[in-house]
This record gives structure tokens, sequence and C-alpha cells, in this order.
């Protein structure tokens, strides 16, 4: 897959049992349809925080394409407060979450994976830096 944000090509890395798409270069995910939803349990807070997803034009955030349509996908403000923007492909292909926006995601959806992916994206990136 290529990344929306380098237009480099992206790994596949499976963190808790899910296969998603990493960009080395900008550090952003992408998450298939239903992706983002097995990396957060199955809680009230979790369907809160999913069921938060209003879309918008006014983020100021510059649009990117959905790497599978090539459409151009939504700007989607998230949380209680709606104070994270992640980006929604218009057809349904996934979720891009920028650098960094995984951790706001597990915060904002009160996930105990928090610390697991922490760990996990912690070792990629000592990893990467020791290259």
């Amino acid at each position: 897959m290529i990344c929306p944000i380098c237009n480099k090509a992206m790994i596949v890395l499976e963190l808790i049992q899910v296969e998603i798409d990493y960009c080395q270069i900008c550090e952003g995910l992408w998450l298939d349809s239903g992706e983002l939803e097995l990396l957060l349990e199955n809680t009230d807070k979790r369907d809160e925080f999913l069921d938060s997803f209003d879309m918008t034009d006014k983020s100021g955030e510059k649009s990117i394409k959905c790497p599978i349509c090539l459409k151009k996908m939504s700007k989607i403000l998230a949380g209680e407060k709606k104070n994270l923007t992640l980006d929604k492909c218009i057809r349904n292909h996934g979720v891009w979450l920028n650098k960094g926006e995984l951790e706001s995601v597990y915060i904002l959806a009160g996930s105990e994976n928090q610390n697991r992916v922490r760990k996990f994206l912690s070792d990629v990136f000592s990893s990467r830096n020791r290259q």
C-alpha cells in the first residue's frame, strides 16, 4: 500500500493480532474498515467514542486521498469534546491516523490496550532509531 501522505510504500505490522499498514517516513497508520474496532476493547466507552464521530469540512487540515479507492477522505471530529480529527474513507475502506493519533484514540476510547500499543510503538521507533 502507498502512504497517502508521503506516497511511499508502507509496511504491514501486526498490532494486537490486527494487521495495520504503517508508514516509516511519516509514521502514519492505515486501518482497514473494522480494524479500529478490533484494536479497542468492547466497552461502553469504546462505543461512545465510535458514536462520537462527526464529519466536518472546517478542520483546517489538508485533505488526503484514501489509499484504497483514491477518493478524498472525510475529516472526522472524534471524542466527547471533538478534539481529535481523523481521516475516514467516504466509501468506508478505512481510517488514516497521523503520527500519535492512535494513542489519542486509545485515551479517548478508554482502552487498556493503550500501554501495549505504547510499548509496541516504542519498540518500533527505538529499533528504527538504531538503524
